[in-house]
């Protein structure tokens, strides 16, 4: 898959959000990490509602990466509790909107439970088309790769289109899936972290210090405007320098 042209992107956007920060925003307060998830569950509703009127056609949000089963037990059980309370508190919310939700990342090591609500919430807003809303679980961009490159090789090998294909399907979703346009990171920090690396390749970067918690539509409205203000060139000249 070659490098799309040098020209200026359009909506709807491909944007991924990084949710950082909600475990030191309730430490910061006196309160227990579990707090600070729950409000962060409070900040994907702002975002959820805004990202259609802002430009943005794909929301996908890093919920739990594949490294985090190594946190406390407490702590793992507690935030798998509040994506099942999500789910089934939001889907039909999700439905009126016309928000299609889906899960990437592997469901094997979820609970059967979680896993059932999850299909519900696809099966019940899988006709929404204002936003298509996916939430990364259990998910680890290297072992996507990884999975993806071994199908390939036991197939006898392919072309780039192929491989991409496969990674996205891997994920459980469709193959034609676009890039990720920008990526926003909440909290401080300036990594990737494992989320999207594919996708990512060639997508505007924009970090905050603002903890997930405190994310509003707002800031969201922020990314996008720096976003549609910096020139994608994709390894190209610009107009100027030809």
């Amino acid at each position: 898959m070659s490098a799309p042209a040098a020209t200026a992107a359009v909506a709807p956007l491909h944007v991924a959000i990084i949710m950082d920060g909600n475990g030191r925003w309730a430490t910061s307060r006196g309160a227990p990490r579990l707090a600070g998830h729950r409000r962060g569950g409070e900040a994907v509703r702002r975002v959820v509602e805004a990202a259609p009127r802002c430009g943005a056609g794909i929301l996908t949000l890093y919920a739990f990466s594949a490294d985090n089963w190594r946190r406390p037990k407490a702590e793992v059980l507690g935030l798998l509790g509040l994506f099942d309370e999500y789910l089934h508190d939001q889907m039909h919310a999700c439905a009126d909107r016309g928000v299609r939700l889906t899960l990437i990342g592997r469901r094997d090591r979820l609970p059967p439970s979680l896993r059932r609500r999850a299909e519900a919430a696809e099966a019940v807003t899988a006709g929404g088309r204002a936003l298509h809303l996916r939430l990364a679980i259990d998910y680890s961009a290297r072992d996507a790769i990884w999975l993806a490159a071994d199908r390939m090789m036991r197939a006898g090998g392919g072309s780039r289109d192929e491989f991409a294909s496969r990674l996205r399907s891997g994920c459980g979703e469709p193959a034609d899936v676009p890039d990720v346009d920008l990526l926003i990171r909440t909290g401080g920090e300036q990594r990737l972290s494992d989320f999207l690396l594919w996708e990512c390749a060639y997508a505007e970067l924009w970090f905050t210090g603002v903890a997930w918690p405190d994310f509003t539509a707002a800031h969201l409205e922020q990314a996008i405007a720096a976003f549609s203000r910096r020139e994608r060139r994709f390894g190209g000249l610009t107009r100027s320098a030809l």
